[in-house]
């Protein structure tokens, strides 16, 4: 099939939606589909067979774009719908596979075409919205509305997680999938195979990510204080981040005392992943905000290590005491939980075992590619069906 993929947002860049994007183009690739990339004009431009790449104009004034709401993404995105219309008039697509805001730009376009339309369903667009501009909470019940119209226009809806699952079932999708994120870590990853080096008697914590309020990570800054006040031996690295971003949070930790135990590492490739978790006893995702599922979850849960996070739905739909360890979103019982885990490394070593054994049957490359397949089969088989009809 020739499918159009609406992406609006930087692509390529190493951060949870455009990686996501990247996994399934190479698989539509994989499977022998012709797929366009509609995008904006920032990012890596990766080469896959059958795949090209298609930008916005360029932006002289918009050079990044920070996750959430903004006035750069609102320009970025009409200039996306622009692109999409021509695209749409000169080639002949059978899907519309749109990322998030991008199903309003295939639902226009579906208007003079017959083309399928995807929603991929990374987050819920009006909480996303209404959290980065509390401001614009008034027209929260309109843009419900507006998501529950795109998501039953929708000739099937792919879910990140069961919390949107829900959201597009209540809304009366045609189709819905759960396409989780999958461990980043590589395939013949083997947490036996890299174990940290020899080092003193320090329990090390880690945090991977943007460093974003919803992250958290003024929370996981206060509990770490208070957990060093009975713990001195533990280390807390931050990889993730810009430059004002990590100024920012390097100050607060030195205002807490810190500045000796908490270490910077800014923007860290994917690459470094392994070696980062290899190096770690407990990796922590302190979250405040979301439905979603954050994609380091599963990469947490893949490397072996205890994973400690914020006891929210957004961590709950994926994790259980099983596998890792939940505490409330405020400082003190999250630094507490840090303690017992920095106490109890047989428990540690647990949540480890666990997590991997999950995340290797859930949450692999091949979970993800096994759903993108069964999808995509099942709607071109639906798209063969109609056509064979309308000829009848």
């Amino acid at each position: 099939m020739r499918i159009l993929v609406i992406a609006p947002q930087p692509f390529f860049q190493e951060r949870g939606t455009p990686i996501a994007v990247r996994l399934l183009v190479q698989r539509l690739s994989a499977l022998g589909h012709v797929v366009d990339i509609a995008t904006w004009h920032l990012g890596a431009t990766p080469s896959y067979p059958n795949v090209t790449v298609r930008r916005i104009f360029r932006v002289p004034f918009i050079r990044k774009v920070r996750p959430g709401f903004s006035a750069a993404k609102l320009i970025c995105d009409l200039l996306l719908g622009f692109l999409c219309v021509r695209l749409a008039w000169t080639r002949r697509y059978e899907v519309y596979h749109a990322v998030e805001e991008g199903v309003f730009i295939a639902h226009f376009l579906r208007l003079f075409t017959r083309a399928a339309v995807v929603y991929d369903m990374d987050s819920s667009m009006p909480l996303q919205i209404v959290e980065s501009a509390p401001q614009v909470r008034f027209v929260l019940p309109l843009l419900q509305r507006l998501e529950r119209w795109a998501i039953r226009k929708a000739t099937g809806v792919l879910c990140v997680c069961d919390a949107l699952a829900e959201i597009a079932h209540a809304a009366g999708a045609q189709r819905v999938a759960v396409l989780r994120d999958c461990s980043l870590l590589p395939d013949d990853y083997d947490p036996n195979l890299h174990s940290p080096p020899l080092r003193q008697t320090a329990v090390r914590l880690l945090y991977v990510g943007n460093l974003e309020p919803y992250q958290g990570v003024d929370l996981l800054l206060d509990a770490f204080h208070f957990a060093r006040q009975k713990h001195q031996d533990l280390l807390l690295t931050i990889a993730g981040g810009s430059p004002p971003e990590i100024a920012r949070y390097a100050a607060r930790a030195a205002a807490l005392g810190l500045s000796d135990a908490v270490r910077f590492l800014g923007a860290t490739p994917l690459s470094a992943l392994p070696a980062l978790m290899a190096d770690a006893d407990i990796l922590v995702s302190p979250r405040l905000k979301g439905n979603n599922t954050p994609m380091k979850i599963y990469t947490y849960l893949d490397s072996g290590k205890a994973v400690l996070a914020t006891d929210l739905p957004t961590h709950r739909q994926a994790l259980s005491s099983h596998i890792a360890r939940l505490a409330p979103p405020e400082p003190m019982p999250f630094a507490q939980a840090m303690l017992d885990l920095a106490r109890h490394p047989e428990e540690r070593a647990r949540l480890g075992r666990n997590g991997r054994t999950q995340a290797r049957a859930f949450h692999s490359k091949t979970a993800f590619e096994k759903t993108v397949d069964a999808f995509y089969a099942a709607l071109e088989q639906d798209l063969k069906s109609k056509r064979i009809l309308a000829g009848s």
